[in-house]
């Protein structure tokens, strides 16, 4: 049986009394009386909220209602159940997809100089973040063994060390999380030696999250010793702090997801909206995603990205992870892998 960790969820007042839908968090920046720009965000409060404080210091006369969700649960709201924000934030690329090819994003035009093209579709998605998907270990997990530089580095590693690694190794949960799905389907597509990994690590027990945060979590307190494919800019906060965490960006390929925005045509502050998308789209807000992500999505705002980092584009091929025979088929492959005798 495996260990499914989830965030505590609290029903969000914003949606109405017959939301369907949960929240993981929320906090409103700069003055409560002040007109808000509501948004709905996957991002972690903690790790996004320089970039809101940042606005509101600038804009005195604005204040922001962030709520953040998992990406499920943010398509859910939007999609099922008419919630109402100015603003939506994820980084499951193809449910943004599919929201914004299903009518629900309006047409809007920020300031976004030096965006790359590959970053926006039309006027109603809009990159906002560079996100790479790398592998966190401990050092002392890892103790005198050697770094593995690539995922057949790292299926040797656990193929010959059952017993450290025994219960564990740590992954998202493709079945409640979109950008566990996502990424799932995103390593199926590039790698035969995927499933390979998948099958070592249903060997191990791996146990299974909702979220990187989780993960991460539970790898500092020392209950896993790996966590695959955990979205870089969580661990960003920690890493300076806490010399027991190793970042691998394998050699092989390293993805990155483009943590993307859009305004629900059902916004009641649509305006506000703009504003604060043209301004997380501004060098200074860039500078201050990028300090947290470790890459720059726009040239010039931050560190630039490295060889093997391959950047997944917005367009419309992403609609494909929406085909439910697909999805089965991969959830069931998944499961086969990762739940054996």
């Amino acid at each position: 049986m495996r260990l499914a960790a989830f965030a505590v969820a609290v029903t969000c007042a914003l949606a109405g009394p017959a939301a369907a839908w949960q929240s993981e968090d929320q906090r409103v920046f700069g003055p409560e009386d002040a007109p808000q720009i509501q948004v709905l965000s996957v991002t972690d409060l903690a790790a996004f909220a320089p970039v809101l404080q940042d606005y509101v210091e600038r804009n005195p006369g604005r204040s922001i209602r962030y709520v953040q969700a998992s990406s499920t649960e943010i398509y859910a709201a939007i999609h099922e159940e008419d919630a109402r924000f100015d603003l939506v934030i994820s980084s499951a690329m193809d449910l943004q997809m599919k929201l914004a090819n299903d009518g629900f994003a309006a047409s809007v035009t920020p300031v976004a100089a030096g965006l790359p093209d590959w970053a926006r579709w039309r006027d109603q998605l809009w990159g906002i973040a560079l996100e790479p998907v790398v592998t966190l270990a401990s050092r002392q997990a890892l103790g005198d063994l050697p770094v593995p530089r690539t995922r057949r580095d790292l299926i040797a590693l656990l193929r010959e060390n059952p017993e450290r690694f025994q219960d564990r190794i740590a992954a998202y949960d493709p079945q409640v999380s979109g950008v566990g799905y996502f990424l799932i389907a995103q390593d199926d597509q590039v790698s035969d030696g995927f499933w390979r990994l998948a099958e070592v690590m249903g060997r191990l027990n791996a146990r299974l999250f909702c979220c990187s945060g989780q993960m991460i979590t539970e790898l500092r307190e020392g209950r896993i010793a790996i966590a695959y494919n955990v979205v870089a800019s969580y661990a960003a906060r920690f890493r300076p702090d806490d010399p027991d965490l190793v970042q691998l960006a394998f050699e092989d390929y390293t993805f990155a997801i483009v943590r993307s925005a859009l305004v629900p045509v059902n916004a009641p502050d649509p305006q506000g909206a703009q504003d604060l998308l043209t301004y997380l789209l501004s060098d200074s807000a860039q500078r201050l995603i990028a300090d947290s992500a470790g890459v720059a999505l726009i040239a010039g705002t931050g560190e630039p990205p490295v060889p093997q980092l391959r950047p997944i584009r917005l367009d419309a091929g992403l609609l494909v992870y929406d085909d439910r025979l697909r999805r089965a088929g991969l959830l069931s492959e998944w499961r086969a892998a990762l739940i054996q005798p």
